[in-house]
């Protein structure tokens, strides 16, 4: 008790482990009683067997009495710990005959659990309680959901599983870390928010979860800049007399902020805007994001027999729709000018959704010449769960569908995802948008074909590559946000009517053109009063905005609820630009390199059949075989193009005496035949690959035509 010095708090030593170290995170808060000379960690009173607090929470310290803690320290002293065989192990294992006794900071050192509720009971390393886990074979590292860096899933002292996620395990350190800052009211599972569950397993396996405010929440003014207001016209000329700082509300002089960064402002007047409601983003945002990542700004597009500004030109010009406003503040802008240092790249996201699969398994019966119905009954079955994962079987209909063959999953989504591309669910030639299909709609198949998306990338399927900017905006920042543009209309008849529209001369034309189409503006809602010829823009752009968005409206609400499966949309619309790359793009042409570098060797292979492999790929590459590098692919792995998770297990080859090469698309596996000439192995493979993928087609084909 004595052996304290006040005037020096960092050599002050606490009573009952008799340390010096002041570390909240591992020993607690250390506390010093300066009346009467007694400091003490915050866990080592707490977990110490023979006190308890009865005094309230301002007296003694922490609510225990000083007179106390004077017993208990002189009970300790009477006790030698079991750990570095000094007394004062003031901490007993509860378990039934076990009599070892240890000092707190001995006890995290040996392993024991010590538990922060109820008759906070403390357990040895021999009794300690362990989690109850359902034998996995899990093959791979997973990640801690906090820290991300990679462990072994199996159950420790320092890893710990969520009871309510099956796939989310955790550093015991990164758990406490978080709990510590997260306190009892925002502490709970990383991946589902479950709170009673989480902390109930947490509390039982030793993390303390302190009954306080999580500490963002208690730093003062930690939101004050968001309660400011950015009030001054940034526009090269401002036109207000009275300055730029001048704001008028519900005027032409009101200031209306950037939509992305909330720190650059213009008049509405200054910027010809109507009204606040019209989007309107600053210059240095607008270059960043249509100069970069992607979202470059569209060609002008000029339409026939006209000699004035074209449609697209004119809807261009307008203030940008593409982002929802967001809350003022100069750190949104910075993101954007880092560029991609603050993104995720796309295989990251699409891996750490990977996370939620579990190893339960679902069989898939496809046949491959029916793969929309096959798909389609197998989403669609009560027992199907798009966390499981997917075991592709193929059936046929000449065997009577009683003939099982493994299949490939990765073939099976390259498969269902041509053609959901091609279904009558989406209209267009290259970058499509939805269609407006009354049967589809009914039979509810605009949500499944967002489902099946979303499932397809998050098991590991090909990129879609084709929607159209417009689609893929209207689901990022909604359809209220997003100007469509003459390409998107794939009607014939109602593009003929926009150019019309647009080729006006005079109000005559303009009046005549919409006496002739009358009964289809008035259907849609387009009509208006023609005062200037200016005003034909305006109703190419109401045209524009029907056709391609609100006739489809239901469609795209469908689609997008379908989209939500597995998380896939929130992460759209959280990473928007990593998620066009996949989405209005197709992928890179595979190149001789590529291909060698994404197969390797796991046997002893011969080089002289590895030799001919890669001359091989650069022949293909420079046209001198009638295989392209896709071809390989598909041969070898069911998929046409590297997706964007990648593979899953990594493609490999292997060289053995075989006749002619052989892929084992289960396995991602190419077997190369071994040949005394380069000539003889590229007539072999030239044969086998054309001859698999022709009768591949012509087994899809078959349920085409008949």
């Amino acid at each position: 008790m004595n052996e304290n010095n006040p005037g020096d708090s960092k050599t002050l030593v606490c009573v009952f482990c008799r340390k010096n170290d002041d570390c909240p995170n591992k020993y607690g808060e250390k506390k010093t009683h300066e009346k009467w000379n007694i400091t003490v960690h915050y866990y080592c009173l707490l977990m110490s067997s023979g006190i308890w607090q009865r005094g309230k929470e301002e007296e003694g310290v922490y609510g225990f009495l000083i007179e106390d803690i004077r017993k208990e320290v002189n009970r300790a002293s009477k006790l030698k710990c079991c750990v570095c065989k000094k007394s004062g192990a003031s901490i007993g294992c509860v378990a039934p005959r076990c009599k070892r006794s240890y000092h707190f900071p001995c006890g995290l050192q040996r392993e024991c659990i010590f538990q922060f509720t109820g008759n906070f009971a403390s357990f040895c390393w021999n009794h300690r309680p362990v989690q109850i886990i359902t034998p996995n074979n899990y093959r791979d590292s997973v990640p801690c959901t906090i820290c991300l860096e990679f462990i072994e899933p199996i159950p420790t002292y320092n890893i710990l599983r969520s009871p309510c996620c099956k796939n989310a395990w955790f550093h015991r350190d990164c758990l406490q870390v978080q709990a510590i800052n997260a306190g009892v009211f925002f502490f709970r599972c990383t991946i589902c928010n479950n709170s009673d569950m989480f902390q109930k397993e947490m509390l039982k396996m030793g993390i303390h979860i302190p009954e306080k405010d999580a500490s963002w929440e208690l730093e003062e003014n930690a939101y004050q800049e968001l309660l400011q207001h950015y009030e001054h016209c940034d526009v090269r000329r401002c036109r207000c007399k009275e300055g730029r700082d001048y704001n008028v509300p519900n005027s032409k002089w009101e200031i209306k902020r950037c939509q992305c960064c909330g720190s650059s402002g213009t008049h509405l007047a200054c910027s010809s805007l109507r009204s606040w409601e019209q989007n309107w983003e600053c210059l240095e945002c607008r270059g960043i994001l249509y100069n970069s990542g992607g979202f470059q700004k569209a060609k002008k597009h000029t339409l026939p027999n006209t000699n004035n500004v074209g449609i697209n030109d004119c809807l261009l010009e307008e203030s940008s729709p593409k982002l929802p406003r967001q809350s003022p503040g100069a750190q949104h802008k910075d993101l954007l000018r880092q560029g991609n240092k603050f993104r995720k790249d796309i295989s990251t996201i699409i891996t750490e959704l990977g996370f939620q699969i579990s190893k339960k398994t679902k069989r898939f019966y496809v046949n491959k010449a029916d793969i929309w119905n096959s798909a389609l009954n197998g989403f669609r079955n009560r027992k199907f769960n798009p966390l499981y994962t997917i075991e592709v079987v193929y059936v046929h209909e000449n065997d009577n569908f009683e003939i099982e063959h493994s299949g490939s999953k990765q073939e099976f989504l390259r498969l269902l995802m041509h053609h959901l591309e091609n279904s009558p669910l989406f209209e267009g030639s290259l970058s499509k948008n939805l269609s407006l299909n009354s049967q589809a709609l009914k039979e509810n198949l605009y949500y499944e074909a967002g489902k099946m998306l979303a499932i397809c990338l998050v098991h590991g399927g090909p990129a879609p590559g084709f929607f159209s900017k417009t689609l893929f905006n209207c689901l990022v920042y909604g359809p209220e946000n997003t100007l469509p543009i003459f390409d998107d209309v794939s009607d014939f008849d109602v593009a003929q009517i926009i150019i019309r529209i647009n080729s006006a001369t005079n109000i005559a034309d303009l009046n005549s053109v919409m006496n002739e189409c009358y009964n289809y503006l008035e259907f849609i809602g387009c009509l208006r009063l023609i005062t200037s010829l200016s005003d034909k823009y305006l109703l190419a752009k109401d045209i524009l905005a029907y056709h391609v968005i609100k006739r489809v409206q239901a469609p795209f609400e469908s689609f997008k609820q379908g989209l939500k499966t597995l998380g896939v949309l929130e992460k759209i619309q959280t990473y928007p630009e990593a998620f066009y790359s996949i989405f209005c793009h197709k992928p890179e042409s595979l190149s001789a390199k590529v291909l060698s570098d994404l197969f390797t060797v796991h046997t002893l292979s011969d080089a002289q059949a590895l030799g001919f492999w890669n001359s091989y790929l650069q022949a293909v590459e420079d046209g001198k075989s009638a295989t392209t590098m896709e071809d390989i692919l598909v041969f070898a792995t069911g998929c046409s193009s590297i997706p964007p998770a990648g593979f899953k297990p990594t493609p490999s080859i292997e060289c053995l005496h075989i006749d002619f090469p052989v892929g084992n698309k289960c396995n991602n596996c190419l077997a190369l035949p071994i040949t005394k000439t380069y000539k003889e192995f590229q007539e072999k493979m030239d044969f086998a690959i054309r001859n698999t993928l022709r009768l591949e087609k012509e087994e899809s084909s078959h349920y085409i035509e008949h």
